[in-house]
């Protein structure tokens, strides 16, 4: 929420279109994609994974995410001339390195393990931390000591500032798990006893013997392609996989879509250029089509600037709730410490 601006703002060479002398930049036309994807396959070689993300507003560069065995990271080109403006690595800079520490723990899948186990044992602890709270008449006690000692004051916080921000912190601590481990998407099919639906597959290639297999489409032509087939939404990410034997995916954002990059795809055959599926993101199973919701919900982007102020407010609440039941936590390991020893002491005289 604070990172991603921070970082457009020092780095506007990577995220700005650059204007040229002799191209102006219009952001309703993009270069051609695939002149990019060779000169990608003669720098890294053919087992390569590429995904462009489109701009999607006025001004911007077109991202190219780039996955092979020797260097992972994006690429900014300007979007009408193809001309790199800078590429950087997935932990090169602060602001990538925190993304991939919050979303990975730097450990990739396992890292998504372990963050939402760490999330649902997070919920345990709200919970529990909810039923110690509960006050046996009602209002209860919502008064803040200030004055009496430090630990009073951390406590009475801990106590209050738990219950009041616990519900939010829950949002975004169940939906931040959601989206770090994909199995509970298909947890939620099974709840809701609805059958995934899967990425189509490649279909058996009608070949005859006696003529030359066509040749593939480019991907600029696959990409008109799908811009036919979901003609009311705007493509965001174009992947084109490493295997030339898996389909292609383009992404769209509906204009009703919530998700900001959006989930809804077309899926196409990269021998022929034909669609094999069209998936908009309100006609996905519950595991895939949560995420349109969870994801911006996550960062707040669903409830524009108010909703991002109050994720931030979570992040914060958390860390201090964090740090202060730590805190209480060692103070009450300690005093019961020094309890026990003027216990054994007493003991002893007697």
């Amino acid at each position: 929420m604070v990172g991603q601006p921070l970082d457009r703002w020092l780095n506007p060479q990577l995220f700005q279109a650059q204007s040229t002398s002799s191209v102006a930049s219009d952001s309703n036309r993009v270069a051609a994609l695939a002149p990019i994807v060779a000169a990608v396959h003669e720098e890294f070689g053919a087992n390569v994974s590429m995904r462009f993300k489109l701009p999607q507003q006025d001004g911007e560069s077109l991202w190219l995410r780039v996955q092979s065995g020797d260097w992972r990271g994006t690429i900014y080109l300007n979007p009408v001339t193809a001309q790199e403006q800078g590429r950087r690595g997935e932990t090169d800079g602060f602001v990538n390195t925190l993304f991939k520490l919050h979303s990975t723990l730097l450990l990739d899948d396992t890292g998504k393990i372990i963050l939402a186990w760490v999330a649902l044992i997070y919920m345990l602890l709200l919970v529990t931390g909810v039923i110690l709270w509960w006050p046996k008449r009602w209002p209860g006690n919502w008064h803040i000591e200030l004055n009496k000692s430090l630990v009073r004051a951390l406590f009475d916080l801990h106590r209050i500032g738990g219950i009041v921000m616990g519900l939010l912190i829950a949002v975004s601590v169940i939906t931040g798990a959601y989206l770090a481990w994909r199995p509970l998407g298909e947890v939620l099919n099974f709840v809701s006893q609805t059958t995934p639906i899967k990425a189509p597959k490649l279909p058996a290639l009608q070949v005859d013997a006696d003529k030359p297999l066509p040749k593939p489409p480019s991907l600029d032509a696959m990409v008109e392609v799908a811009r036919a087939a979901m003609p009311d939404a705007q493509i965001s990410f174009v992947q084109v996989p490493a295997d030339a034997r898996q389909v292609m995916r383009i992404r769209f954002r509906a204009n009703d879509e919530p998700h900001p990059n959006g989930v809804s795809s077309v899926w196409l055959d990269p021998r022929t250029g034909a669609v094999l599926a069209t998936q908009r993101w309100n006609e996905m199973d519950p595991g895939a089509g949560a995420v349109a919701i969870a994801y911006p919900l996550h960062t707040g982007e669903l409830g524009g600037v108010i909703l991002e102020t109050v994720a931030a407010l979570n992040g914060l609440a958390l860390a201090g709730l964090g740090i202060s039941g730590v805190w209480l936590w060692w103070r009450r390991r300690k005093a019961r410490k020094h309890v026990n020893r003027g216990y054994e002491h007493v003991r002893r005289k007697l």
